[in-house]
This record gives structure tokens, sequence and C-alpha cells, in this order.
């Protein structure tokens, strides 16, 4: 893999699929459901901790002003929440070759 590769869902399900044995229509709903899952749990403001993965979390950020980058207006931004993820010391360690 070079260092622009991104890999889509679509590529991301075949390859779980060929690991794990399954037919990529199963891995598909598998992988469809744990993204449900993970996307519910975050609406409910709960976290997401996969031991040696990582913990999906949601922050909050305050309300604010910013400019139009075109006109210099102030515009108002809203308060929101933000999906985070932050890698555990196992996925660090394996993208850092230890």
């Amino acid at each position: 893999m070079t260092e622009d590769y991104t890999m889509n869902k679509g590529e991301l399900i075949s390859a779980v699929a060929e690991k794990a044995g399954l037919s990529k229509g199963q891995t598909g709903e598998v992988v469809d459901a744990a993204l449900a899952v993970i996307t519910e749990a975050l609406k409910k403001g709960d976290e997401v901790k996969l031991v040696g993965f990582g913990t999906f979390v949601v922050t909050k950020r305050a309300a604010g002003e910013a400019r139009n980058p075109r006109t210099g207006e102030k515009v108002k931004v809203p308060a929101s929440k933000t999906p985070k993820f932050r890698a555990g010391a196992g996925l660090k360690d394996a993208v850092n070759g230890k």
C-alpha cells in the first residue's frame, strides 16, 4: 500500500470476509450492524471502547464566532457535538511497527 491509499467500505468488507472465511454478504451485514451499534451508542452519549484498538467518544464544541474568509464578516457558529476516535496503545504500536 502507498501512503495515499484509502480503503473504502467495499474493500474493508472483502478483506474481513477473506480473513474470517465468511461470505461478503454476511460480512457486509456484520459491518453494517457494528457501525449502527457504534452510531447509536454515540447518539446516546455513550463511549465505545475496543480494548487494544481505541475509543469512540462524543465531544461538545462550544458556540463561537468565525469569519467568512471571502467577506471577512463575523458569523455565529452554534454549539455542536463531534464524534472522535482515540487510538489505543495496541493500534498505535501496530501502526508504528512495534
